[in-house]
């Protein structure tokens, strides 16, 4: 006999909705955000000269990146050498160039000279100058055209030369120049214009030249020793964007805008469901009304169309289809949604309920309530407008201000500077200005007035800290876009300036 197969059991797992992970996410993004902050603030603190001030002049930082080439213990600033050795301060040579227009040069010529700028030789350390080069471009026009000879030379401390480049041109002709010239610093150069005795004058000569240059400051500092980061081209303009300074405001922009952007995405989702949750507790009791049961009612309402509450109506539909008593599927709506408003009306309906008044006046006295509620966050909203205008024009104006010191009153008091060193009148110390030092101190206040203002405009207006620094957020954005953009200029933050070359004023002749 056939032996009976047993049934299968089938199981069925109800798994209800899963808690809401917002306050999850919030805390994620607020801690990531305040790890990446803390770093921006550590790098800055490590090169503002705040709290650390090595003996070696050069940044914290710097000190503890490079530490085979940086020994903060010594009172002697770091040679060439030094600054080579770690990859952060390694220099770039810039052109210096020098422009000249000589009119009628006839027989036998004409000749000027000029410095090659370079590292002091007690800057230099263990290493050797770094090679230079020069290059002269020019044109030469005559009435008629002839030749001549066109030649770098170099000239020795004791009036002796040395032909470093010499070549023929012919005048008229587009050719004209020497590239690739093997100079070497602080020595003195001439350029020579040789015009043999049978040949044509030149009716006008014009020349420029351009030196390779080293003055010993890293590329990526400032002549302060202070960390000012690569330059970086936009235009008109030359940023320097990850200079020390930056930090701050980066710093204090990344520890709490993500989370209050964030949380403030999150409360314009709650705020659209809250703005619907009336009309959904007056449609169930009109559906209630009509004899149809709170299953039914709630699943026909599911296919309506409530915006944000859309999700939140169709997950209490299921519920309710799961056997879940309606009480207990707006407990958990609210602990879904998790603000005062509906908390209040799910209270309100739930104590309602359990002392036997009839639901569909309950809801209808909640969503009353609640239309009530919300009219007057609306009336609230409206109302500090206005003071909300009032901080973010103030702001702006102190900002404008600031900027405009920056830009004008700065670099007046800059210009002032008798080579940047102190002098001194009879018994009375005037100590040199440093602009870079005047525009760290606007910035720390500006970045201080912009998260104390935005965090006084969310609290007015919202009553959350979170939209507060959403305003702080944005403020931070402004003043870092401005300062960039307009105060934060090469000059006035001690980026070494090219100057040209230190030449003879006027021509002489050649030999």
């Amino acid at each position: 006999m056939a032996r009976k197969k047993g049934k299968k059991k089938i199981t069925v797992r109800l798994e209800l909705p899963k808690d809401d992970s917002t306050e999850t996410n919030f805390t994620i993004i607020l801690v990531i955000g305040m790890m990446l902050g803390m770093s921006c603030m550590g790098f800055w603190i490590t090169n503002a000269d705040l709290v650390f001030k090595p003996m070696n002049q050069m940044p914290m930082f710097l000190n503890l990146a490079c530490p085979d080439s940086f020994d903060p213990n010594v009172p002697v600033p770091p040679t060439y050498a030094d600054n080579q050795s770690c990859f952060l301060t390694q220099e770039s040579p810039t052109i210096e160039t020098w422009s000249e227009e000589w009119d009628k040069i006839s027989s036998p010529g004409a000749a000027a000279f000029f410095i090659v700028p370079g590292i002091e030789q007690q800057r230099l350390g263990n290493q050797n100058h770094p090679p230079q080069t020069a290059d002269v471009s020019c044109t030469a026009e005559a009435d008629n055209s002839g030749t001549f000879t066109l030649s770098i030379v170099e000239r020795a401390f004791d009036l002796s030369t040395t032909t470093i480049a010499t070549q023929g041109m012919v005048s008229n002709s587009e050719e004209c120049g020497l590239n690739n010239i093997p100079v070497q610093a602080n020595k003195q150069y001439e350029i020579w214009v040789e015009i043999p005795s049978d040949q044509p004058a030149i009716r006008n000569f014009e020349f420029t030249v351009s030196v390779e240059s080293y003055d010993g400051i890293p590329e990526n500092m400032n002549n302060k020793s202070l960390w000012i980061g690569p330059k970086v081209d936009a235009g008109p303009f030359a940023l320097h964007p990850t200079i020390f300074v930056n930090f701050f405001g980066l710093g204090l922009l990344i520890m709490v805008f993500p989370a209050a952007l964030y949380s403030d995405a999150q409360a314009r989702k709650i705020k659209a469901i809250e703005d619907k949750f009336p009309d959904f507790l007056r449609d169930l009791a009109e559906y209630w009304k009509g004899g149809l049961s709170m299953v039914v009612s709630v699943r026909t309402l599911a296919r309506s169309e409530y915006g944000a509450l859309n999700n939140d109506i169709q997950k209490m539909s299921d519920q309710l289809s799961w056997g879940i008593p309606f009480g207990d599927v707006m407990k958990m709506f609210a602990n879904r949604v998790n603000t005062p408003l509906v908390h209040r009306a799910v209270s309100l309906i739930d104590e309602a309920n359990k002392a036997g008044g009839k639901i569909s006046d309950i809801l209808v006295t909640a969503a009353n309530d609640s239309r009530e509620i919300k009219f007057l966050e609306g009336e609230r909203v409206r109302a500090i407008a206005s003071y909300i205008s009032v901080i973010w024009v103030s702001y702006l104006v102190f900002m404008g201000v600031i900027v405009v010191l920056s830009k004008v009153f700065i670099p007046a008091i800059a210009s002032s500077n008798s080579g940047g060193e102190s002098e001194s009148i009879g018994n009375m110390q005037i100590n040199a200005v440093d602009p870079l030092f005047f525009l760290v101190v606007f910035f720390y206040g500006v970045s201080a007035q912009a998260v104390g203002n935005g965090a006084m405009a969310g609290l007015m207006a919202t009553g959350r800290l979170a939209n507060g620094m959403k305003h702080s957020g944005y403020m931070l954005i402004l003043a870092l876009f401005a300062f960039n953009f307009v105060a934060f200029s090469p000059e006035l933050i001690g980026v070494p300036m090219a100057e040209g070359l230190v030449h003879s004023i006027g021509r002489m002749a050649p030999g």
